[in-house]
C-alpha cells in the first residue's frame, strides 16, 4: 500500500477558450474539474495501476467536498483532515493551440495545531505501507521544516519515504535523509549551493 500525503491540495477547473483576450469576456467551449496535487496525481497513478493508495490531505468547504467525492469514483480512500478553509480551486485556461494559463490559489493557511494533527494523521494511517510519498509545495502556516518532521518519525517507524518537493522544504528535508528524492535540475543546483554542469549526449 501506497500512503500519499498532499498538504495543499486543490479543485482544478480546466476551460477551453478559443483564444485568450484580457479584458473580454470569454465563452468556454468545454470545461473540467479534477483533483490536483502532486501527492494526489500520484494516488491516482497507484489506482490506475491496480494497487490500494491512500489518499491524505487537508480538505475544506464545497470545493474540499468535491475533491474527496471525484477521488472516491476512482477507487481512491481518502483521509481527509478538516481544514479551517476551503481547499484552493485552481484554474486553467487552454487555447486551441496547447498554450495553458494557469492560476494558483495558495490555499486556507493551517495553524500550529493543524499541522503537529496532520502528522499524527499520517501516522495513524500509516500501519502497513509499503511507501510514504510526501509531494508538493506546503500550504501557508506550515513550516519549511515541516516535511524533515515528517521524514523522521516516518523513518522511526520504520517506513520508506519518497519526497517531491523544492525550496526550502526540500533543503530541511534532506537533512533527514528521505528514502527518494525526486528534484529537477533547478531543485538540485539550489540543493548543492551551485549549478550543474550538463553533459550533451555522444553517439
Amino acid at each position: 500500500m501506497i500512503l500519499t500525503i498532499t498538504p495543499n491540495p486543490s479543485l482544478d477547473r480546466t476551460y477551453e477558450v478559443p483564444v485568450l483576450q484580457r479584458g473580454e469576456v470569454l465563452r468556454a467551449t468545454a470545461d473540467r474539474m479534477d483533483p490536483g496535487g502532486k501527492g494526489v496525481n500520484v494516488s491516482r497513478a497507484v489506482a490506475a495501476a491496480g494497487h490500494r493508495t491512500l489518499a491524505v490531505m487537508p480538505l475544506g468547504g464545497a470545493p474540499g467536498a468535491l475533491v474527496a467525492e471525484l477521488l472516491g469514483a476512482e477507487g481512491i480512500e481518502v483521509v481527509p483532515f478538516e481544514a479551517t478553509g476551503d481547499t484552493r480551486s485552481n484554474i486553467t485556461l487552454v487555447e486551441p493551440d496547447g498554450t495553458l494559463t494557469k492560476i494558483n490559489a495558495p490555499g486556507p493557511e493551517l495553524s500550529a495545531t493543524d499541522s503537529e494533527s496532520l502528522l499524527e494523521t499520517v501516522r495513524t494511517h500509516s500501519a502497513g505501507a509499503d511507501w510514504i510519498a510526501c509531494c508538493g509545495s506546503l500550504p501557508r502556516g506550515l513550516a519549511p521544516e515541516w516535511y524533515a518532521e515528517l521524514v523522521a518519525r516516518a523513518h522511526d517507524a520504520g517506513a520508506r519515504i519518497a519526497l517531491d518537493t523544492s525550496g526550502p522544504s526540500l533543503l530541511a528535508a534532506l537533512r533527514e535523509r528521505p528514502d527518494v528524492v525526486k528534484p529537477n535540475a533547478e531543485e538540485l543546483a539550489q540543493a548543492v549551493g551551485r549549478p550543474l554542469a550538463r553533459r550533451s549526449a555522444t553517439r
